[in-house]
């Protein structure tokens, strides 16, 4: 990561967002199956609301925010990254499929010929 943090011990408050999150996702998928004569769009709300809920709880706790924070560093060193050109991976593409097909052709070369060196000289089993 771009920055260092120093790891924190989770408070009381913490550890009752994670599991207020926790509850809401068992809630919403009860909700969501305990529903099922209301209709579909009640299901669905019902879980819906329910996962955004323990997503929302989650992300205001400390482990939530390290989270984020993590996934910003992420994107800023996707930012960084210097892509190759649509050329250099199609050359690159044809580089791999080439290596490929020269491995395969060596490999029965070289099956066909410990083929003939064991079956005909050795043992003798195709005369």
């Amino acid at each position: 990561m771009a920055t260092s943090q120093v790891e924190t011990v989770s408070s009381g408050a913490d550890k009752a967002k994670l599991v207020a999150a926790l509850l809401l996702v068992i809630a919403s998928i009860a909700g969501f199956y305990l529903l099922s004569k209301q209709g579909a769009a009640a299901q669905w709300g019902v879980l819906a609301v329910g996962l955004i809920a323990a997503a929302a709880t989650f992300l205001v706790s400390e482990q939530g925010k390290q989270l984020l924070g993590f996934g910003k560093d992420s994107w800023k060193e996707v930012k960084k990254v210097v892509w190759p050109t649509r050329k250099e991976s199609l050359q690159m593409t044809l580089y791999v499929f080439a290596f490929v097909v020269v491995m395969a052709l060596f490999l029965w070369l070289t099956d066909k010929t410990l083929e003939w060196v064991l079956y005909d000289l050795v043992l003798g089993w195709r005369s």
